[in-house]
């Protein structure tokens, strides 16, 4: 790697104006000594060219459309295949990078050369409430994705050596449904790779609200959470883990009106670990005890998800 690598930041979006010139300028104004370009991807939506107009010296912005599957996994990897920086980052559109962020992974990087991916801490904002969340730990391996999903990976913190995408680990998996949990599985696949590098300061501004793209999309949570079972076996060898996983579907069937499903999951991820407590959340949605949104609104102001 070069002293200052070039870094490419992609950017899926989807009408979102307003967050995504905001999440734009955050890219543009890190200080990385090295030059920044910002491959923007439209999904199913009309690219806006002017966005070109916020480029400068050493910062480049670049207005694209997603022509692979529509969705964040084939917006990301237009913008994957499309991006010349030696590093690619991501970056949804509705976040924003915050100072010092580029520059802190491309040393840690540097500094760990069998390294292919860095991630970092996020400060979540929903709802008027903002939290600090960042994971204690400096390397995170398959054993330990396995076992804990750690939000605080969130896609907006991923800086990966380009070669990695394109010859190593492999690009965003496509075939996920609805590309819900796109970013887990990829988290997967890059630690079956090599460990990830942690910094544990929040560089990232991450924003939940209700127009995220999968609120309410319950049966595609369910589907793409079943999937991710199935191709991944090694969760045969986390129970607490697996449990995790199959206690998300409970509440997905439970929130979508599916009350035998969830009780079945359910039923199951108390046989894989009986302190899952997603799995007791499921049933209370499913008694109609309480709201999956209710308890969805409480989870995010605290920083956290179901």
């Amino acid at each position: 790697m070069t002293e200052h690598p070039s870094v490419s930041a992609v950017v899926p979006t989807r009408d979102r104006p307003e967050l995504l010139r905001a999440a734009v300028r955050a890219i543009l104004d890190q200080d990385h000594p090295g030059p920044v370009e910002v491959v923007v991807v439209h999904d199913q939506s009309e690219p806006d060219a002017a966005l070109a107009e916020l480029s400068r010296p050493g910062r480049l912005v670049r207005v694209i459309r997603n022509e692979r599957a529509p969705g964040l996994a084939g917006a990301r990897n237009s913008g994957v295949l499309a991006a010349t920086g030696e590093l690619v980052a991501f970056c949804d559109d509705d976040d924003e990078w915050l100072p010092g962020k580029l520059r802190a992974q491309v040393e840690a990087l540097a500094a760990h050369p069998d390294a292919e991916f860095v991630s970092c801490g996020i400060r979540v904002s929903y709802d008027g409430h903002t939290v600090d969340r960042a994971l204690p730990k400096d390397s995170v391996t398959l054993a330990d994705l396995l076992r804990d999903r750690m939000t605080e990976l969130h896609p907006s913190t991923f800086l990966i050596r380009a070669a990695a995408l394109r010859d190593g680990f492999g690009l965003v998996d496509e075939e996920i449904p609805g590309s819900y949990a796109e970013d887990y599985e990829f988290l997967l696949r890059a630690a079956r790779s090599a460990p990830l590098v942690n910094l544990r300061t929040p560089y990232v501004l991450v924003r939940w609200h209700k127009r995220s793209y999968f609120a309410q999309r319950w049966d595609t949570i369910s589907e793409a959470l079943q999937w991710l079972l199935e191709r991944y076996p090694e969760f045969g060898t986390q129970p607490a883990g697996e449990a995790r996983v199959t206690g998300q579907i409970a509440f997905a069937r439970a929130a979508s009106g599916d009350r035998r499903g969830a009780m079945r999951w359910a039923r199951h991820t108390i046989r894989r670990n009986p302190r899952e407590p997603r799995a007791y959340l499921a049933l209370a949605v499913a008694g109609r005890m309480v709201r999956a949104d209710a308890v969805l609104r409480t989870l995010h102001k605290r920083g956290r998800g179901i």
